[in-house]
């Protein structure tokens, strides 16, 4: 029986980092925020609908999805994000189980579901056990403005819009600590996964 983990953090708390990580042990990696792009892409039926509540104003020159601007829109408005996830989420779940399912019928001993909001969307039920990439606040806030080029206000902003990650690692089955080096999350990794029996 393969073992489903589900691995999550917060914006620019690493996860990407320890995603890519698990592919060199081989583990197959469902990404949601992949298939999220996926799903939103002119032609799909998520595009149409987010066409028709958003406006053609979040379009870019090609008619994809402007998705700072339709960030902005979001992140400050709880009503606005409810509307785009009530569009994106049941598109990107069933996309998503597919791929597992097609994981575990191939005999894959372990499939991990990258999904940011694993917790905010109340989605711990698809999988076996819950991986917390966990940086404190701080940390957290630099990396975001760095990464993004973002202002102190705007990195908080999307910050608040999740659950705090102090909260999130209190509600996992394991946490890596991404605070320090890449060598020590790759050992905490390691030796996560050793205990998990899944290499």
């Amino acid at each position: 029986m393969a073992l489903i983990i589900g691995l999550t953090g917060s914006i620019a708390s690493g996860k990407s980092t320890v995603s890519a990580m698990l592919q060199d042990y081989r583990i197959p990696v469902v990404d949601a925020d992949q298939i999220s792009r996926d799903v939103v892409r002119p032609g799909e039926k998520a595009y149409q609908q987010i066409v028709e509540i958003f406006g053609d104003d979040i379009l870019l020159a090609d008619k994809s999805l402007n998705r700072k601007k339709l960030g902005a829109i979001i992140f400050p408005d709880k009503e606005k994000r409810i509307q785009l996830n009530e569009i994106v989420h049941p598109a990107v779940r069933g996309n998503m189980l597919k791929q597992r399912e097609a994981y575990v019928d191939a005999g894959e001993k372990c499939v991990v579901l990258d999904i940011p909001l694993l917790f905010e969307s109340k989605l711990t039920h698809f999988v076996d056990r819950t991986l917390v990439v966990y940086v404190n606040r701080q940390t957290q806030l630099e990396r975001l403005m760095t990464r993004d080029d973002s202002s102190e206000a705007d990195a908080n902003s999307r910050i608040n819009s999740q659950i705090p990650l102090d909260e999130k690692a209190r509600m996992a089955d394991a946490v890596i600590d991404n605070n320090g080096t890449q060598e020590h999350t790759k050992e905490q990794l390691t030796e996560l996964l050793k205990s998990w029996k899944v290499i």
